[in-house]
């Protein structure tokens, strides 16, 4: 028989499964009134945390060939979601930012959410329990990224 520790783990583990299925349903409507897949939307996502990077981050960053961050960079530019331009310093490489209206349309989608998000979380925990909570976040954030690592790995094999 399992252990309390290993009952919660595995209920955990089914916790965090509804909220990975929550946060991907929730990506994939935003995308949709965007205009734009997932990959694209995750792009912007990046870029609004980052405020520029260049292609090549993008491709590292998304796990996708140069050529892929090209012809999504092109359809996301046409949508007027973001820039390209030269590289302040280094005329060879380029800078991409999303643009003031690609900003307007992606916080509009988010704002409710993070207004929602603050209030009732705000409201049902302390400070010290949210400080747990986002230590709690950043640990999973690291396993899964060591994951998405090894999974790109494979890519190769």
């Amino acid at each position: 028989m399992a252990n309390e520790k290993d009952q919660v783990l595995a209920e955990l583990g089914k916790v965090i499964q509804g909220y990975q299925a929550a946060v991907d349903d929730s990506d994939r409507e935003s995308a949709r009134l965007l205009g734009v897949n997932e990959t694209d939307l995750r792009c912007l996502e990046l870029l609004l945390d980052a405020e520029e990077l260049s292609p090549r981050e993008l491709s590292r960053l998304l796990g996708l060939t140069t050529g892929s961050v090209t012809a999504m960079l092109d359809r996301l530019e046409k949508l007027d979601l973001l820039t390209r331009a030269p590289h302040p310093v280094d005329r060879r490489k380029s800078v991409v930012k999303v643009t003031p209206e690609g900003s307007r349309r992606c916080y509009e989608l988010m704002a409710p959410l993070i207004e929602d998000g603050a209030r009732e979380l705000g409201a049902k925990y302390s400070a010290e329990q949210l400080e747990l909570v986002m230590d709690f976040l950043r640990a999973t954030t690291a396993l899964q990224t060591r994951h998405t690592e090894r999974l790109r790995a494979l890519r190769g094999q």
